[in-house]
């Protein structure tokens, strides 16, 4: 008999016999409804299993992180270790003469080895390659996003400590920390998928993950193509501008796809050219040979030692870069990545959150004052007018799907006010079955910027620029 049956049993057999109906006449029709009362009392016997299940796996964890050998690399023996924990689990149920079913002996080995090797309940959401973003508010409600689209996954924590024990196993290998005096935290894990996570007294739910999965292998403008995130006209004169060394920033709202579309623009930089990625959790995934990259690091436990992407930006300038890329602006470090990109180092990319490419404009003015240099505003501006030749505005839609909806041409400067040209601008043409329909168009202007593109040996066909681009 199963574990599970066994204590239903332990917890229905006994209470039966004490619900029998008295032998008295009158009184017999009004006690005999209460013989139900018992069993309704009993019925949330189900959460007594759970916790007796949670209980016999937590004794034969402890047992097996007692008598695993601790000098182990769990990493690089992970199959030595899974026969370890193979042979202690079924020593264990076999000493304590515990009898499980195979569904739960399976669920409950599978359960202990997420949590000694991997990250817990988190494991078969990792494993799950529909899943783009895993959501953990707290130990009992755990979201995921498939094809766009946000649900309640069945995965469930057992407490809050077992939360902050699997966010204390994805920072601590990087040297990072989580505790009340540091409670929030940007990590990422080995597969390069990126971490958030916040925890009490800022995080009243409890315990909060937020993890960004990235494709095993890097998406390519061909697959963007082919998800209709944008057109092979489009496509084509994006890897142009890049191959042009245009400075580009990509710009767009949360989860709208900038990392994943930076990550194919970067993919055409040419083999021959040395390339530095500066991020605060390193997820620019490029396949040329010649990348240094480099990540940011908070503060130690003494509040010392941080190094910022503002720090990073400056020392890239003395590292002989021929492309820096920017895995996200946020703060005063964007003065010194348009200082770059004016100085020299053509071909730079960056992404920002902004909706439009006109606010854009206004997000980067914003962060080059957060640099705390008392500069007038027209002369940021200018500087944002000579750095920036393009912005490419990523949206996600209202159906989930997520789509390039702008390339716009920063032209320069008239009076006080930053001059901008769309090239290409989504049009929506309906809605089909929850889908949006519609097409990347060209809006019949030459980019200004043409001219770089002929430089670098690039002739594009006049049909990319719509009718009117020939005239």
């Amino acid at each position: 008999m199963s574990l599970l049956k066994r204590i239903a049993k332990s917890q229905s057999g006994g209470g039966g016999g004490e619900a029998a109906p008295s032998p008295t006449g009158p009184l017999k029709a009004k006690t005999a409804p209460t013989t139900v009362k018992p069993a309704v009392r009993k019925a949330p016997s189900a959460p007594a299993r759970g916790d007796q299940f949670k209980d016999l796996k937590e004794r034969i964890q402890d047992k097996l992180l007692a008598e695993l050998d601790p000098s182990m690399d769990a990493k690089k023996n992970a199959s030595e270790v899974r026969r370890t924990i193979q042979d202690l689990f079924d020593q264990i149920l076999a000493q304590e003469n515990i009898i499980l079913s195979r569904v739960e002996r399976g669920k409950l080995h599978d359960q202990i080895v997420a949590d000694i090797l991997g990250f817990g309940p988190l494991e078969v959401l990792l494993a799950d390659e529909e899943v783009s973003e895993i959501m953990v508010n707290g130990p009992n409600k755990v979201f995921v996003e498939r094809k766009g689209k946000l649900t309640l996954s069945n995965v469930t924590f057992e407490n809050n400590e077992h939360v902050l024990k699997v966010i204390d196993r994805i920072v601590s290998p990087l040297g990072r920390r989580v505790d009340e005096s540091s409670p929030l935290v940007d990590a990422r894990l080995p597969d390069g998928s990126r971490v958030n996570a916040i925890i009490p007294p800022l995080a009243l739910n409890g315990p909060t993950i937020t993890i960004r999965k990235f494709e095993k292998d890097p998406l390519t403008i061909k697959d963007l193509i082919r998800f209709g995130s944008m057109t092979e006209e489009t496509a084509e004169f994006l890897r142009a501008c890049v191959i042009g060394r245009l400075n580009i920033v990509v710009s767009g709202g949360t989860g709208s796809g900038k990392t994943t579309l930076l990550n194919v623009l970067s993919a055409c930089i040419p083999e021959d050219e040395r390339i530095i990625t500066v991020e605060n959790a390193a997820e620019i995934q490029l396949q040329q040979e010649h990348v240094v990259t480099l990540e940011s690091r908070p503060a130690n436990i003494e509040g010392k030692g941080a190094v910022s992407i503002q720090d990073l930006v400056m020392n890239t300038l003395r590292m002989r870069p021929d492309r820096i890329v920017v895995g996200e602006c946020r703060g005063g470090e964007t003065l010194d990545m348009l200082q770059a990109m004016n100085t020299g180092h053509d071909g730079s990319l960056t992404t920002a959150h902004a909706n439009t490419p006109r606010d854009m404009l206004s997000r980067l003015e914003t962060m080059c004052l957060m640099a705390g240099m008392d500069l007038p505003a027209k002369a940021i501006r200018e500087q944002i007018a000579s750095a920036v030749d393009m912005i490419v505005q990523q949206s996600r839609l209202r159906d989930g799907s997520r789509k390039v909806t702008y390339c716009t041409e920063v032209q320069g400067m008239e009076g006080d006010v930053v001059v901008l040209s769309d090239i290409f601008v989504f049009e929506q043409l309906g809605i089909e079955n929850g889908k949006i329909i519609g097409r990347l168009k060209p809006t019949g202007v030459r980019p200004k910027f043409y001219e770089r593109i002929e430089n670098a040996g690039i002739t594009l066909p006049a049909t990319i620029f719509g009718a009117r681009s020939g005239r």
